[in-house]
């Protein structure tokens, strides 16, 4: 397939390398709040309604960055956000008014929601069909160390300021690095209006693809908000070995990408998928039948995060190549819808919790991963419709 980018022009290796750091800060910023909240709301009155400010911020993030890469190109843009991200961190860091905690979780989700989908879209642009599914399985590990190392700072230094200051200096020397090289130019301006733009909406496939992310961003967003306290209700665990079984997640997942280029390459793209998916559904299963033991609990996070690790590197390697003009505008479609299941399954994962029902928890995500067997293979059929 010809490439819509001058590959002459930058140094993919050093592009892809940015691209890295940008998705780990993204892991960072995911999870700034999560060691932290409890220490920011005995300082500051309020503090417990900083989330929702961030979610704010993500998805105005999320849908912002692709229309500005497909008309302005890269380079800019993520500096921009890596410095919003930054100017976040720095909030957190210094700020005890509750309206400058606020402005400051804020930048930082908005610049990590540009972040997120920046990335990916770079990552798919630089690399063919052959790499680019790989190459996104790499860069989603990123997100995994960004995470752990984030949860790792926090955990060995009880100060939150100073891992909050140490990720800004590591920010503030890649912000450097981003402006120093060079990135993939804007696509051609005839190839970019608000009606093409649009357009998209239009095709079956990117809706298809769309929707397997909603059901997989509603996993991870149920999964990760609510497993401690099932694990704690129904597995009768401690608070502190709930939470640790979270770090077993991320360490899952971090193992499913690792290698996913080279899976790619033997089993093909459904074929992973489906092994991938398969590991994640037995974990959910053993979340289910399996919670009386801390090791089954553990295995089961591990499985899951390894299960659902494939998931957004292979659809948006789909995506990626079948609208290749407007990359960055087609990702940031499936990543807005992506995060509206997220919201909606974490409102009827909320719901059971406060009836009671906990016990939907294994059953919603079992739902969710059976519903992305489903509609996967009728979403590449689709677009293998569209190359004919």
């Amino acid at each position: 397939m010809k490439k819509v980018v001058d590959m002459s022009k930058y140094s993919t290796t050093s592009v892809f390398i940015s691209a890295c750091a940008g998705m780990a800060f993204f892991g960072i910023a995911m999870l700034s709040l999560a060691p932290i909240l409890g220490k920011l709301n005995s300082l500051v009155v309020g503090a417990n309604s900083l989330p929702s400010t961030m979610s704010l911020g993500i998805l105005l993030g999320t849908i912002l960055f692709g229309p500005v890469v497909d008309r302005f190109g890269y380079k800019w843009l993520l500096v921009a956000s890596s410095v919003l991200a930054l100017a976040g961190l720095q909030g957190l860091a210094n700020f005890r008014e509750i309206e400058m905690l606020h402005a400051s979780i804020f930048c930082l989700g908005l610049g990590g929601g540009i972040l997120n989908g920046e990335t990916n879209a770079l990552v798919s642009d630089i690399y063919d069909d052959d790499k680019r599914g790989g190459r996104l399985g790499l860069l989603g590990a990123f997100y995994c160390v960004g995470a752990l190392l984030w949860t790792l700072l926090n955990y060995f230094i009880v100060d939150y300021t100073m891992p909050l200051n140490a990720v800004s200096v590591v920010m503030a020397v890649f912000i450097l690095f981003f402006m120093i090289i060079r990135f993939p130019s804007a696509k051609p301006t005839e190839n970019l209006s608000v009606k093409k733009s649009l357009g998209l909406l239009k095709y079956p496939a990117l809706l298809l693809f769309a929707i397997v992310l909603f059901f997989e961003s509603g996993f991870e967003g149920a999964q990760g908000n609510f497993t401690v306290s099932y694990l704690c209700d129904k597995g009768e665990m401690s608070m502190s070995s709930a939470t640790l079984a979270m770090t077993w997640f991320t360490i899952g997942m971090l193992v499913g990408r690792l290698p996913l280029g080279a899976i790619l390459g033997k089993l093909g793209a459904l074929g992973t998928l489906y092994s991938y998916l398969s590991a994640a559904l037995a974990g959910v299963l053993l979340l289910l039948f399996g919670t009386g033991s801390v090791v089954s609990a553990y295995l089961s996070m591990i499985l899951i995060g390894f299960g659902v690790g494939a998931t957004y590197p292979v659809i948006l390697n789909y995506i990626g190549g079948a609208f290749r003009e407007l990359s960055g505008t087609a990702i940031s479609i499936a990543l807005f819808i992506a995060l509206l299941g997220q919201y909606a399954f974490n409102k009827m994962t909320g719901a059971a919790f406060d009836a009671g029902h906990q016990i939907y928890l294994p059953i919603l995500l079992a739902a969710a991963v059976a519903s992305m067997m489903v509609l996967v293979p009728i979403a590449v059929k689709v677009s293998s419709r569209m190359k004919k």
